[in-house]
């Protein structure tokens, strides 16, 4: 299972081609991709024009959408910030924080194009649909 960041999904219905965006265009069809419904919600609330948004949700809403948040994830993510707090790095969104958790707690696979993610790839065992160089 891939779960796709809000960032990659961004880029993607803007046209932005990134590493990210020609992967996500390469796993759809192919790979089982879920969506968060955290993502999900900030995704579409990025669109003005009612058309742009009824053809993102239908195809948002087209994946198994999964609840992001629990009271385990809320806990562990909470964990999992302070770990790395303490290493000196901050998290600076506490939903990245809760998308990575997930995808540690879940073993699931995560296609994204934001910088906050490397830390809990790098240290807490994340798995990354791209890896950086």
């Amino acid at each position: 299972m891939i779960l796709v960041d809000s960032s990659v999904w961004i880029n993607y219905f803007n046209g932005i081609e990134s590493d990210a965006t020609n992967q996500l265009d390469i796993i759809l069809g192919h790979e089982d991709v879920i969506m968060g419904d955290l993502i999900m919600a900030e995704v579409l609330q990025g669109f003005r024009d009612d058309k742009d948004f009824r053809k993102a949700k239908q195809l948002l809403t087209s994946f198994t959408v999964h609840n992001l948040l629990n009271e385990h994830i809320a806990i562990k993510s909470a964990e999992n910030f302070r770990t790395l707090r303490k290493k000196g790095l901050t998290i600076r969104k506490t939903i990245d924080s809760i998308i990575a958790t997930y995808c540690i707690e879940n073993q699931t696979i995560l296609l994204e194009s934001d910088k906050d993610f490397e830390p809990f790839s790098k240290h807490l065992g994340l798995k990354l649909a791209l890896t950086k160089m």
